[in-house]
């Protein structure tokens, strides 16, 4: 059985299609050959979500296979803690290796870069995001488990891979994270079919409705939601923590991530 964990992207969000959202996630068991499909993901999950909410009932279905994505809405909230982040993403890693679960997980790309921020307010996000690809690398070197870099996928960066709102993928986005974790998942030596990048039955977008969107909702909608990134656009530089090299032993006395 392939298990889902995560927030809105993991949902499905930003590939709408007769009957609600699909994603990646249908996309990748109809290619995975062990029977078997439970998406446990809930829109606007944080990583202590995954870990308290999502995990125990993932646990309970003895799964094959997992794919955990989470983080980005732990970047953009106010009590960010990188620490706290490690300890919940090594949680779950841990948990789900240690009942022969093979995991897939991420590290997240430039999201400013997608959505056209400000200079300044792009650099806050994105040391944030880099903080937690530090702690990906971390536990992805330390429990063996396998990652996508979102950052190095050909075409991240292109418009046709986001939804309107660019901070889901669309449907071809979808489909190309549902490839990159059936290439990961085949490594880990599971049997996991080609998966089409051809796009049937999502939604189709013009550059006008990303425009359009931008303009009137998404960046009013980045205010709202991170409003404690703000503050920080003042600040000459954002402090970035001291990272032990992936594989070393994290340090637990040290006060930092």
């Amino acid at each position: 059985m392939l298990v889902l964990l995560g927030d809105s992207t993991a949902v499905g969000i930003g590939d709408l299609v007769p009957g609600g959202w699909r994603g990646f996630g249908p996309i990748l068991s109809a290619a995975y050959s062990d029977n078997g499909y439970r998406n446990y993901a809930v829109s606007g999950a944080r990583l202590a979500d995954v870990r308290r909410s999502q995990l125990p009932r993932a646990l309970r279905d003895r799964p094959s296979a997992a794919v955990v994505i989470a983080g980005v809405n732990d970047t953009l909230r106010s009590d960010f803690s990188v620490r706290r982040m490690h300890e919940d993403l090594d949680h779950i890693c841990r948990e789900l290796t240690a009942a022969g679960v093979s995991v897939v997980t991420v590290r997240f790309h430039d999201q400013g870069r997608v959505f056209k921020l400000p200079g300044k307010l792009r650099r806050v996000l994105k040391d944030r995001i880099d903080e937690y690809n530090r702690v990906v690398d971390v536990v992805v070197a330390r429990h063996g488990v396998r990652c996508v870099d979102l950052h190095t996928m050909p075409g991240a960066y292109e418009l046709e891979t986001w939804a309107v709102d660019r901070l889901h993928p669309s449907e071809l986005g979808h489909r190309m994270l549902a490839r990159a974790f059936a290439a990961e998942l085949r490594v880990l030596g599971h049997h996991v079919g080609e998966v089409s990048l051809e796009c049937s039955g999502g939604r189709e977008l013009t550059v006008w409705h990303h425009v359009a969107w931008l303009a009137l909702k998404g960046i009013p909608w980045l205010f709202r939601r991170g409003t404690d990134l703000v503050p920080l656009l003042w600040n000459d530089k954002t402090p970035v923590e001291a990272w032990p090299v992936p594989g070393e032993v994290f340090p637990a006395d040290t006060g930092r991530l």
